[in-house]
């Protein structure tokens, strides 16, 4: 526990400190949100708001993460730690960089040209599954000394699904789909100040909870090959845990800045960027289809747009007034911050839900 509490502190620190001086230095640069008008007068007042800010805490995380297995590395079960970097924190930081990167370069362009054109769709989407694909196939081809693997085969809700063998191709198929879709979820979702910051707090924490529990009823690599029915088969439970809350720590310290009247946006670098990070936890966790309900909102969201888009394309009506969905309210006549705090307890509802069937399976399992 001291591990995932310092690695949490630290990156909050750094984001808290590091985010007015990334509004500074993204305000020199002239690198403002470019805003399309969509008839919200709220948008309006926002052109010119730094952007960009998730780099703070995509860098407050990697750091947070060092500080947090420096910790873990003090702890008398020496079995746990390893001198370096585990292989489940290189593929999960890995892929929060990498995917952070392809929006970085979606928010450069957007800067570049003034404009909110950045990456084409197909650009960012090919950006995502090229990454997701390399965290896939990392996870799944490179093998501890006991031959536990960061991800699964088969399909996971809250332990593997035996019966759900889909083989290694088909497991990074899947991988591949999960990252995309909370990536992309996590990006429709931050359109009002502090939304998507504040409802991935509340999803990384839960897998900051989940991963300490797993740590907790750990089974998998103990070297006397037990794998007791309520153990968790998951390769390096804690470096999870240190990394979920690292993560929800720098979202925290940045949530300070960018609430309403935002002074700085957390752009596509920081949107797809935890997106495919939760999307990787969930994986990591063997709780990819648990993620549905944790990340409840992200998935609200994403699926009230595709309907807006089937239904467009298919019949010229919209079923929403405007999507993503806090849009839809805004043109109700809600305030920003009343759609933001209901938002959260959806969020929160969900996450909450979520962790009452994890534990609840526990609890069946253990009898």
């Amino acid at each position: 526990m001291r591990a995932v509490i310092v690695a949490a502190a630290v990156a909050f620190i750094i984001s808290l400190a590091g985010t007015p001086l990334a509004v500074r230095v993204f305000t020199a640069l002239k690198a403002g949100q470019p805003i399309r008008s969509i008839g919200l007068a709220s948008n309006e007042g926002k052109k010119g708001t730094p952007t960009m800010g998730g780099v703070v805490f995509i860098v407050a995380t990697v750091f947070a993460y060092v500080a947090g297995h420096i910790a873990l590395t003090t702890l008398p079960e020496r079995q746990i730690a390893q001198e370096g970097p585990t292989m489940t924190a290189l593929v999960l930081l890995g892929l929060f960089v990498f995917c952070g990167a392809v929006g970085f370069f979606d928010d450069f362009l957007k800067v570049r040209r003034r404009n909110s054109d950045g990456l084409s769709a197909k650009g960012k989407l090919l950006g995502q599954a090229i990454v997701g694909a390399g965290f896939g196939i990392a996870a799944l081809y490179v093998p501890s000394t006991n031959g536990q693997t960061v991800a699964s085969e088969h399909i996971s809700l809250i332990r593997d699904i035996s019966w759900l063998n889909v083989g290694k191709v088909g497991a990074v198929m899947v991988i591949v789909f999960v990252i995309m879709a909370m990536s992309n979820g996590v990006n429709l979702t931050d359109g009002l100040d502090g939304l998507a910051t504040g409802a991935s707090i509340l999803v990384l924490g839960a897998y900051a909870l989940i991963g300490f529990w797993q740590y907790r009823h750990w089974c998998a690599d103990d070297g006397y090959g037990r794998v007791n029915d309520y153990c968790y088969q998951v390769r390096d439970p804690l470096e999870i845990a240190i990394i979920a809350a690292a993560a929800a720590g720098a979202c925290v310290g940045f949530l300070w800045w960018n609430t309403s009247p935002a002074r700085i946006f957390m752009g596509d670098v920081g949107s797809l960027g935890l997106g495919a990070l939760i999307g990787g936890l969930a994986v990591a966790t063997r709780t990819t289809l648990l993620s549905i309900m944790i990340g409840g909102l992200f998935v609200i969201i994403t699926t009230t747009w595709v309907i807006q888009i089937v239904s467009y394309r298919t019949t010229g009506r919209r079923v929403f007034r405007m999507v993503p969905l806090h849009h839809h309210f805004e043109l109700a006549g809600w305030s920003e911050v009343n759609i933001v705090v209901r938002f959260w307890i959806v969020a929160g509802v969900c996450v909450a839900v979520g962790l009452g069937l994890f534990y609840s399976d526990f609890l069946a399992v253990v009898g």
